[in-house]
């Protein structure tokens, strides 16, 4: 029996030294050159809220007075996320002066100003709630409604992502809410998510949802879309918005340019991901067709069929229009090959799955998507 336990202490001994153990302090790269929080890993939370910031000096305070008394009422263990996006004004000092005192407050500086989608990401890596809920920080999104989000989270379909609807905007038309409108029925056109309100940074997502999803450009607003692709359980809620009261806005008319641009990106990215030759295939097919019925007519003409005076091939400026659509569906279906190729490679080389798993059902599963409870 001694002999046993002997060799089975061998055995863990040799599986820790083979296993190499998480390090006790936060890897600086890892967290984006962040300093360590911490000697352990922090513990994780129901709820983070994560607030981008950029120039919003006097909306601080406000926000986060009335922030705490919200989620104070819910009865949750919480955490607050205060991304500062690169602020040239007092932010970062009014952030660290009055939530210093409240452990349940966390400050991340970026270097510079990177955009609110980097804010957001940052904020998401960093954050430790089991929903995450981003928010405006400007007061003009209501912190009353992060209740209501969750409640629908938690309804008994078991939603995975609920985004905010500004039913009642409180915002210019002309340079707010047209590009707004414009934006939100292109992305549901070619995304096939129809929601009302996509610019909404209100949104409760559960943690596995965002895990794995990279966001570049502008592609916060894309979240709700490509969570949907992913599997996710997508619905919306109603939530108040507030006139803009403090500093001013960062948006105008010409987001709905970058947003056309993002959204053939993510289109292309998360619709052709895994099966590229299946676009550039349909392109090489069409151009082949395009060539094909381009010589047809050509002989056509040469024939006399297509009309009454016979012209050479030689002389018919559809034949060589016919040769190059030809070059350009070879060009195609080189492409798409070289794709596959590189698709693969990606995957097998960091061994990504191409699938997500929602829940495995069995024995002692511990549930991730038990519902939080909310006073």
């Amino acid at each position: 029996m001694a002999t046993a336990t002997a060799s089975g202490r061998r055995i863990a001994l040799r599986w820790s030294e083979a296993m190499p153990m998480p390090p006790t302090t936060a890897d600086p790269v890892a967290t984006g050159g962040c300093p360590a929080i911490g000697s352990q890993p922090l513990d994780p939370c129901d709820l983070s809220v994560v607030i981008p910031l950029h120039n919003e000096e006097d909306s601080i305070e406000p926000l986060y007075a009335e922030l705490t008394e919200v989620l104070s009422a819910t009865g949750m263990d919480y955490e607050v996320i205060f991304v500062d996006d690169g602020s040239r004004d007092c932010t970062l000092e009014r952030l660290r002066g009055g939530t210093r005192a409240d452990p349940r407050v966390r400050v991340i500086e970026l270097r510079r100003n990177y955009g609110q989608t980097a804010a957001m990401a940052a904020g998401f890596d960093h954050a430790r709630g089991r929903v995450i809920v981003p928010m405006d920080g400007d007061c003009q999104n209501d912190p009353h409604d992060i209740p209501k989000l969750i409640r629908k989270l938690n309804k008994r379909r078991g939603y995975d992502v609920v985004s905010g609807w500004r039913l009642r905007r409180q915002d210019r038309f002309i340079s707010r809410r047209l590009p707004s409108m414009i934006a939100n029925w292109l992305i549901g056109r070619v995304t096939g998510v129809r929601l009302h309100d996509y610019g909404c940074t209100m949104k409760a997502y559960r943690r596995e949802i965002l895990h794995g999803v990279r966001l570049y450009s502008e592609m916060h607003r894309f979240l709700p879309a490509l969570a949907a692709w992913n599997g996710a359980r997508v619905t919306e809620k109603i939530v108040h918005h507030r006139p803009r009261t403090h500093g001013q806005t960062k948006y105008g008319i010409s987001r709905t340019i970058r947003v056309v641009f993002d959204l053939i990106t993510v289109k292309f990215l998360y619709g052709y991901m895994t099966k590229p030759l299946y676009l550039f295939g349909k392109l090489a097919l069409y151009a082949l067709l395009g060539g094909g019925l381009l010589l047809a007519i050509a002989l056509g003409q040469r024939l006399g069929i297509l009309g009454e005076e016979r012209l050479h091939l030689n002389r018919n400026v559809l034949v060589p229009l016919s040769g190059l659509l030809v070059i350009l569906s070879a060009q195609c279906a080189v492409v798409g090959l070289l794709a596959e190729l590189l698709v693969r490679v990606y995957h097998e080389s960091q061994s990504r799955p191409i699938y997500q798993i929602r829940r495995i059902h069995g024995p002692a599963t511990p549930d991730g998507n038990a519902p939080l409870t909310v006073r």
